[in-house]
């Protein structure tokens, strides 16, 4: 793979970081060769540098979670939370899945996963920051240099997306320095096999969520189909098992404390590069922002949704989102209260500031980015707050009407020419989102909350205001609640985009008809468009700068931690990652004081089990645990089955469904949470406190054989 200069530079120093520390860029690995080797590996970490051999070969992305194929079907285990959304899909009041599970006997009972659901099968990685940022993209600012980026990256993924079935895209490194060309086999058939009741993939809820000691068997099943010639293709009743190219074995031997791990996953984002400025910004006001809103929109749910089961289970996969980002918010918000955090990153940005002002050569490549960045973020904050409730303001129909809208002009344009989210590569996964609202929306819940959120936005100064929103929607100063409500009303009642089919064949209308339509929405929509699309160009403006300012100070931060021996890896953004470190608990607890071991065991799922909500236990496991019918699943220390396990992993959203594997690369469980106190990694790594909970493979197989009687999978997965 070609390098550039600063990539080169970056690697030589790779060899001094902390093995649990760092999400590596697989090609990275040979440059920790020694700490992969000093924590426990017995592989050869340059097998770990091939995306299409093993393992890598077996990881995939499931757009949001990670995965990974375990047999050679194209049998396919993530994370139950990951699978939530389609088991909530094909749920019924008289069929309530969720709650009971849901196992497919054989290959005609798995049933289709929620619309747009893909899995997608890494098959190159390409540095192409030359043809990204070339010579005369460098000499640009602003809305232009967003521009000509979005040009050359649209350029190099239709030559990529040549080869039919796969989806390409291109993603910045060390922000926006360097940029990389992702390749991967996109399989859009993709079935639910098994997931299993809520009482176990869900056990604790919201409660244990981020906490530890949890029992909770996160797990879940889906399988790839493609056409009968290998090829991606829509879900057809003639498609038949991928047939992956390799696949995870299970391992036979149980883990214990101290064991070497690695986890194989997407994770989605890191923030540890960010300025003082920004972190800040983040726990001083947006995450406190995001929090209060999030409280509201799961208190206006639960009462809305209260006396209707079928509008609680459309909504049961946002409720268990939009739960685990706000406990994630809260915890990191609770760590950073009473840090040193904000003060250590100050210190360090003076220093790298003190370090590039210290050399008239440095000085002269940096300083004026780094002063300019600082600028430029303060910026983009102050309209982060400005817009923050006007953006949480529109029915959900209405953002639907607004996407429809930008699709027809955008269709007007020859491909090559149309936004990126437009062209015709991105036309399935619109349709996708189209045909999504019809199992997770419901009328009077999305009122309830844009009602909640339009009453705190009408209550800012109307010079605070977007004139073109309220002029669209109605809005005039000094509207009551119940103004607002009389509002709503009449909009919703002036759509009919709550209709499937109305709503489908919008997907292939004009510009002209849409200026044509009675429908509030289409209407609102179309009243927008121009005013959208400035807004748009100022946000590009600034972004264009952001990104050249940024990119300049990110190499001058490389240079700056090289000269002092420190490694720099790239933070997370959805890209395939390597985390690695040992099993271990922690010799103290949070609040309680307590040290955490590193196991826990099904002995602890009685006495949590309340027979009712988020502790229901299923009665056929408690009668096994009972029983002490653990077969072969037992732990031989322990006497009994281990449930999950701590590690010193460096995780994050995205990583849910990484395969965990042992030393020699076997699968011994599932990454799928944190520990509460230590979620603040994303932006402040500590090795001490960190640590990754995941679901141990006995467990889950455990439940499959001995609790469900469901064997079908474990022979498949030849792990009898």
């Amino acid at each position: 793979m070609k390098k550039t200069l600063i990539s080169l530079a970056v690697f030589s120093i790779y060899q001094i970081a902390y093995a649990d520390e760092g999400m590596w860029m697989p090609q990275q690995l040979p440059q920790v060769a020694k700490q992969l080797k000093a924590a426990g590996l017995k592989l050869d970490p340059a097998t770990l540098t091939k995306l299409t051999e093993f393992p890598m070969g077996a990881i995939v992305s499931l757009g949001g979670c990670s995965a990974s194929f375990v047999s050679p079907q194209g049998l396919v285990i993530t994370n139950h939370h990951c699978v939530y959304g389609s088991v909530a899909y094909n749920s019924k009041p008289e069929n309530n899945l969720l709650a009971n599970g849901f196992y497919a006997k054989t290959l005609d009972e798995e049933l289709p996963a929620s619309p747009g659901s893909r899995v997608f099968v890494t098959k190159d990685v390409i540095n192409v920051s030359n043809k990204i940022i070339d010579k005369n993209v460098a000499k640009l600012t602003g809305k232009s240099r967003v521009d000509a980026i979005e040009k050359n990256s649209k350029a190099i993924v239709a030559e990529c997306e040549k080869d039919a079935g796969h989806r390409c895209n291109v993603y910045p490194y060390y922000g926006g320095l360097e940029f990389y060309l992702i390749k991967q086999m996109e399989i859009r058939d993709v079935r639910l096999v098994h997931a299993p009741p809520e009482g176990v993939g869900k056990f604790g809820g919201d409660t244990d969520n981020w906490m530890w000691p949890r029992h909770t068997g996160d797990y879940g099943f889906y399988r790839a189909y493609v056409s009968k010639d290998g090829k991606a293709a829509d879900y057809s009743k003639d498609n038949v098992p991928y047939v992956p190219k390799f696949h995870l074995k299970l391992a036979k031997e149980g883990v214990k404390e101290g064991d070497f791990v690695m986890a194989l996953g997407y994770p989605g984002r890191t923030n540890r590069h960010r300025l003082p400025s920004e972190v800040s910004h983040t726990f001083d006001w947006s995450y406190p922002a995001f929090v209060k809103s999030s409280g509201e929109s799961l208190a206006i749910i639960a009462k809305e949704t209260a006396n209707d089961p079928d509008a609680k289970l459309k909504y049961a996969s946002q409720v268990a989102g939009i739960n685990n980002y706000y406990k994630n918010r809260q915890g990191m918000l609770d760590s950073y209260a009473g840090s040193d955090f904000l003060a250590r990153k100050t210190k360090e940005h003076d220093a790298l500031k003190s370090w590039v002002n210290a050399n008239p050569a440095r000085a002269k490549e940096y300083a004026q980015d780094i002063a300019q960045i600082e600028q430029l973020i303060a910026k983009r904050d102050a309209l982060e707050k400005n817009e923050f409730y006007l953006d949480r303001s529109f029915p959900r129909l209405l953002n639907s009407a607004r996407v429809l809208y930008r699709l027809a002009n955008e269709n007007l344009k020859p491909d090559a020419e149309r936004k990126s989210g437009y062209q015709v590569r991105d036309l399935p996964r619109i349709k996708a989102g189209v045909e999504a609202v019809e199992r997770s929306y419901v009328e009077s819940v999305d009122k309830a909350l844009v009602l909640n959120n339009l009453k705190q936005y009408v209550a800012q100064p109307a010079a605070e205001r977007n004139p073109n929103f309220d002029a669209a929607i109605g809005i005039k100063d000094g509207m009551s609640e119940s103004d607002l409500k009389t509002l709503l009303d009449q909009i919703y009642a002036g759509s009919k985009l709550n209709d499937k089919a109305t709503r489908t064949a919008w997907l292939t209308r004009t510009p002209t008809e849409f200026a044509s339509s009675s429908d509030s929405f289409i209407k609102a929509a179309a009243a927008m468009y121009e005013s959208s699309l400035k807004r748009e160009a100022e946000e590009e403006e600034l972004s264009g700068n952001i990104q050249q300012a940024y990119a300049n100070y990110m190499k001058a931060k490389i240079a700056f931690m090289q000269s002092k021996g420190q490694a720099v890896y790239p933070d997370a953004n959805s890209t395939l990652r390597v985390t690695f470190g040992n099993i271990a608990g922690r010799d103290h607890g949070t609040a309680d004081g307590l040290a955490w071991t590193a196991f826990t065991t099904v002995d602890g799922i009685p006495p949590k089990a309340t027979g009712s909500g988020e502790f229901n236990a299923p009665a056929n496991e408690l009668a096994a645990i009972k029983a002490r019918d653990f077969g072969v699943y037992a732990d031989a220390k322990l006497k009994t089955v281990p449930v999950d396990y701590l590690a010193t992993l460096d995780i994050t959203g995205g990583n849910s469904g990484s395969a965990a594997l042992n030393s020699k690369a076997e699968l011994i469980g599932l990454a799928f949470d944190g520990t509460l106190d230590s979620i603040i990694s994303d932006w402040d790594f500590n090795k001490a406190n960190t640590r990754s909970i995941q679901v141990d493979i006995r467990y889950i197989l455990w439940n499959m054989k001995h609790v469900e009687k469901y064997d079908r999978l474990i022979k498949e997965m030849n792990a009898e």
